[in-house]
């Protein structure tokens, strides 16, 4: 389909059913998408090797490689958000899936109305820092031997080197450091991190503090940063510094 409106992203669709894959197709290209189809694991990295990919909506159920081992391997080379769909409403299935790396989690049967605006939240969240806010663009914060740039979305160590952090990440992230000293809720975390729009379970928060403690905590076993409060949620321990970028 040609459409005259300029592309809002390059959505990669990844499921199994031709049908599925068709509707998802026709709508976002008539919202000014441009979209690729796979069917498989192989056809979704022919993709992700030859063309920029803004978006992935992966289904769970795959021959092959299924949705979970594919999150996997996309997560340990790149942080592009990752929608999950499935026909499994197993709240199991939606943890591993967070787990694993997504960044968000659909039912099937769903609405395209709302898939369009979990994609369109998705997007928005991981915007360049050109297009971001001026308050937005200025606010650095080191701490320990890291500096966050929430404008560039980037967490940089000491050494330069930039840390990949999902979308869901980054934002959980962004929550705690902000409010560093002080105890959140998991529902608090929830409402912070946008992510009710997961029918969040506390394990879903619980799940993106272990990937978020693997990645910056010296010893995740043994975490000195981002300390559990029992019966209650998270704090972030570390002394925080707000500069300017």
């Amino acid at each position: 389909m040609v459409n005259s409106q300029k592309p809002s992203g390059h959505i990669l669709v990844v499921d199994d059913d031709p049908r599925i894959r068709q509707m998802l197709a026709r709508y976002f290209e008539e919202e000014g998408y441009r979209v690729s189809l796979a069917g498989d694991g192989q056809e979704m990295r022919n993709y992700l090797e030859r063309l920029p990919i803004d978006i992935i909506l992966l289904d769970l159920l795959l021959p092959g490689e299924d949705g979970l081992a594919l999150t996997r391997d996309i997560r340990a080379r790149s942080d592009i958000p990752i929608i999950m769909l499935t026909g499994r409403s197993d709240v199991v299935d939606r943890i591993v899936g967070l787990e694993v790396g997504a960044d968000d989690y659909i039912t099937k049967p769903f609405h395209l109305r709302e898939v369009l605006a979990r994609v369109r939240n998705a997007l928005r969240r991981r915007q360049p820092a050109a297009l971001r806010a001026p308050s937005e663009r200025s606010e650095v914060y080191s701490f320990e031997s890291w500096r966050l740039d929430v404008g560039s979305r980037q967490l940089l160590a000491d050494d330069g080197t930039e840390v990949a952090l999902t979308t869901g990440e980054f934002d959980m992230l962004c929550v705690l450091v902000k409010h560093a000293g002080r105890v959140l809720e998991r529902e608090l975390l929830m409402d912070l991190t946008r992510a009710r729009n997961l029918e969040a379970y506390d394990r879903t928060i619980d799940a993106q503090i272990a990937r978020l403690r693997r990645k910056v905590e010296r010893d995740p076993s043994n975490p000195v940063l981002i300390k559990s409060v029992r019966g209650v949620g998270y704090v972030f321990s570390a002394r925080t510094s707000l500069q300017d970028a």
